[in-house]
């Protein structure tokens, strides 16, 4: 039983000159330094309007922000508690970083993009990041929309979850034994398809990923959104494999019609649920692999022959059945994968449901630095774009 259904305190205040509220900081934002995060943005952020002036102090105090919980602007006062000047000098108002990201154009945020791909490659030379990467990394793409609310929102729309927002695409790289790391991303508008401009945040990924460490087999993979020749050409074209669900259009379903009933292979996928009135595993499926050449409607310079991995599952719907009607012929779910990879198809496929773990990175960076990334600031979309880049910095110092 609670003792009291009311707030004691409207807000709380960490005081103590002494003490420091989030320990943690200091050995955070010592890494942060010996890997350059400071000497990067002097020398690549070219802010010149007023309130743009001392880039090099604010950009690390508002990613220590982040680190320390904050997920607005105002939030950007808890570097001002208690013994926090002795972990920082010159530490700047909320106000103060609010007006410095209004600075932002475009050009600045592409720049603030290469400070962030740079400040990973460094960090990658100065903490275990991707342990094993030099064997086999995984590159994942994948968008989210981040709802937001209000009518001054530049950018936001409706998008294909049916949610306000904005857009953010998103590259994660990863290996067997390590976290995801945010290696690129975008902002973009609400509305926006999932595959715009993928290609090019691929290409940009792959250069980071094998600067990282990245030397071994680098695989990207995707969902349908991304099946397209330029995103697949992209990953050929930076070196590295491709792992891409397919759209069940005519094509795909001609080549899943032709293969041969002996060809299905049983898989038992891991934590499966058994059971007990069928005697059987709810989670059993089969798989099978042709040979397929995608994009046969182009020209035939960028017809891309592959494999065709599919796993099927039976339908058990008995509610479309009518009592006493046995099955007439068993009915089954398909869901496709393009993909070149060396892997055996077994091995391939359980690889490409790994791609789920980019929801993972997702879900913690919108639970964390990302909460609140559209009241950050309120008309200027490229001062959330500018943030959204702050968080990968935020998310990557976790990690590391």
């Amino acid at each position: 039983m609670r003792v009291s259904h009311s707030f004691p305190a409207i807000s709380t205040v960490f005081d103590d000159p002494n003490l420091v509220s989030c320990a943690g900081l200091a050995p955070t934002m010592a890494l942060a330094q010996r890997a350059g995060l400071a000497d990067l943005v002097s020398s690549t952020l070219t802010l010149k309007a007023i309130g743009g002036v001392n880039a090099h102090l604010k950009v690390p105090a508002l990613v220590a922000g982040m680190v320390a919980g904050a997920d607005s602007i105002d939030d950007m006062d808890v570097l001002r508690h208690g013994g926090m000047g002795r972990l920082f000098t010159g530490i700047r108002a909320p106000s103060t970083l609010g007006t410095f990201l209004r600075t932002f154009t475009f050009g600045h945020v592409r720049q603030l993009d290469a400070v962030a791909s740079r400040f990973l490659i460094a960090l990658a030379k100065n903490a275990p990041l991707l342990p094993c990467a030099d064997q086999g990394v995984y590159l994942d793409i994948d968008d989210t929309i981040k709802a937001t609310h209000g009518y001054a929102k530049q950018g936001a729309a409706y998008g294909y979850s049916g949610v306000k927002g904005l857009n953010a695409l998103l590259a994660i790289v990863s290996t067997p034994i390590s976290a995801p790391v945010i290696v690129a991303t975008r902002l973009r508008r609400g509305g926006t398809n999932s595959a715009r401009g993928a290609a090019r945040l691929v290409a940009d990924a792959l250069v980071t990923t094998k600067a990282c460490g990245g030397t071994g087999l680098v695989t990207v993979r995707a969902d349908s959104a991304y099946y397209g020749h330029d995103v697949i050409a992209a990953a050929r074209g930076g070196g590295a494999r491709f792992s891409i669900t397919v759209r069940m259009n005519r094509t795909v379903v001609t080549a899943i019609s032709a293969i041969e009933e002996s060809a299905w292979v049983p898989i038992h996928y891991p934590n499966a649920i058994w059971d007990e009135d069928e005697q059987r595993l709810v989670s059993d499926a089969e798989v099978a692999e042709v040979a397929f050449t995608a994009f046969t409607s182009r020209r035939k310079a960028d017809h891309i022959s592959a494999r065709l991995i599919v796993r099927r599952v039976r339908r058990l719907n008995p509610k479309s059945v009518p009592d006493g009607q046995g099955e007439l012929f068993p009915d089954y779910r398909h869901h496709g994968v393009f993909t070149d990879s060396p892997l055996t198809m077994l091995e391939a496929e359980k690889t490409h449901r790994a791609h789920a773990i980019v929801e993972q990175a997702i879900a913690d960076l919108k639970s964390g630095a990302l909460a609140h990334l559209p009241l950050l600031i309120l008309s200027r979309r490229v001062g959330r774009a500018a943030d959204l880049h702050r968080c990968v910095v935020d998310g990557v110092l976790d990690v590391a």
